[in-house]
């Protein structure tokens, strides 16, 4: 019996959904998006996952599974708010949480 020959995946996170199909095809991989039924007409639509990961040994022939967004857990990009808490009050002895600013770039410390 005949053994598949073993292709490398490609990385496809970042391409054009166009790009990505033209690539599988020259690799000798099927790819698929479960969560995209118009895939096969979408164009500058760019992967943001897969599976296999790039660079896995897969059969010549193998499916790469491939996502376009991120899903509904994790909105535009999941990155959440990065917003510096600054300034932190000094090391050493208790510490707690400023209130927010009022929007005049002061902070609001509480009166004693």
């Amino acid at each position: 019996m005949r053994r598949k020959p073993e292709v490398t995946v490609p990385k496809f996170v970042g391409q054009m959904a166009m790009d990505v199909r033209e690539q599988a095809a020259l690799a000798g991989l099927l790819v698929e998006a479960p969560q995209e039924p118009a895939f096969p007409f979408m164009v500058t639509d760019y992967v943001v996952r897969q599976f296999p990961e790039p660079g896995a040994q897969v059969p010549f022939g193998a499916i790469v599974t491939l996502w376009f967004d991120f899903g509904p857990d994790e909105g535009e990009g999941g990155s959440g708010v990065r917003e510096p808490r600054t300034p932190r009050p000094p090391h050493g002895g208790m510490q707690r949480e400023l209130d927010e600013p009022d929007g005049s770039g002061e902070w609001i410390l509480p009166v004693r």
